[in-house]
């Protein structure tokens, strides 16, 4: 792989019905209820997205990037801190897709457990012919050393306008990884997650955390999404329920999703049509 291809690629895919199918089933939905779909739905664009690093390019900890690999520069733990999603048009069932993925500057500080670095990974997402991206998003991690991390203490909350709990399991979790074609073994071996990142199990995946929340307002709320701005602050686990918590502003929603024991994980803006 050049070194240009290591900070920028472009790659074509076709939004299929069999993509939809089977994102559906992983979902828990019945097949007839997409069957008739025109439309790829809000927060399903994330398997368009997957990573296509070969095995022998693969950091250690097996994370193969969203669009382009992640440097390694020494540091052998990678977190989710952040993303950004704009939707701007949709994707309709049969479209091809043109994703252009690049590479961010790096931002190196000192933190109280060692070096961290910041890297942005943007990816765009074109239907083939159009002049405008129909989804932008940028996803933001950090890049650490060392085992595991402080516990952060539970929140004191008042109950949300809007409240959901799931609990998301092994399964959900090897289906969307597979989906994305995201090795990271954080999310699949738990033997690698305890021994050596030193963490209690498996983490849920931030996408598939943003995919979950996404699917709530859709269904739950009825509301559309315009774009979608999350911070991540600490791990969700698996086979533990997570409570998806949402207030309305004037244009959108505030979300927060807690661990089981009330532990703020993320928070999100979400600002819809």
């Amino acid at each position: 792989m050049t070194e240009h291809q290591k900070t920028q690629r472009v790659k074509d895919d076709v939004c299929s019905r069999a993509l939809i199918r089977r994102i559906a089933a992983m979902l828990d939905f019945e097949s007839s209820a997409v069957q008739d779909l025109n439309e790829l739905p809000l927060g399903w664009h994330f398997a368009l997205m997957g990573g296509e690093v070969r095995r022998s390019d693969l950091r250690g900890d097996g994370f193969p990037g969203f669009g382009v690999p992640l440097p390694d520069l020494g540091l052998p733990r990678v977190l989710l801190g952040g993303r950004q999603v704009t939707y701007n048009h949709p994707i309709a069932v049969g479209d091809t897709v043109v994703c252009k993925s690049s590479l961010g500057k790096n931002a190196e500080k000192q933190i109280a457990t060692g070096r961290m670095a910041i890297v942005n990974i943007s990816n765009e997402l074109t239907v083939s012919g159009a002049s405008e991206a129909a989804i932008r998003e940028t996803q933001t991690y950090f890049l650490l050393e060392g085992q595991g991390g402080h516990p952060k203490p539970a929140e004191e909350r008042t109950k949300a306008q809007f409240e959901k709990t799931v609990r998301p399991d092994d399964t959900l979790l090897f289906q969307y990884s597979a989906l994305g074609f995201n090795s990271h073994k954080i999310h699949l071996d738990r033997d690698y997650a305890r021994t050596v990142e030193g963490l209690p199990d498996l983490v849920v995946n931030g996408g598939l955390i943003t995919l979950l929340v996404t699917e709530a307002l859709l269904n739950d709320l009825g509301v559309e999404l315009c774009t979608l701005k999350s911070r991540h602050t600490a791990p969700l686990y698996v086979n533990r329920d997570m409570t998806i918590a949402a207030n309305p502003f004037d244009g959108g929603w505030d979300v927060s999703v807690f661990d089981d024991a009330n532990v703020l994980a993320v928070n999100m803006k979400v600002e819809v049509r």
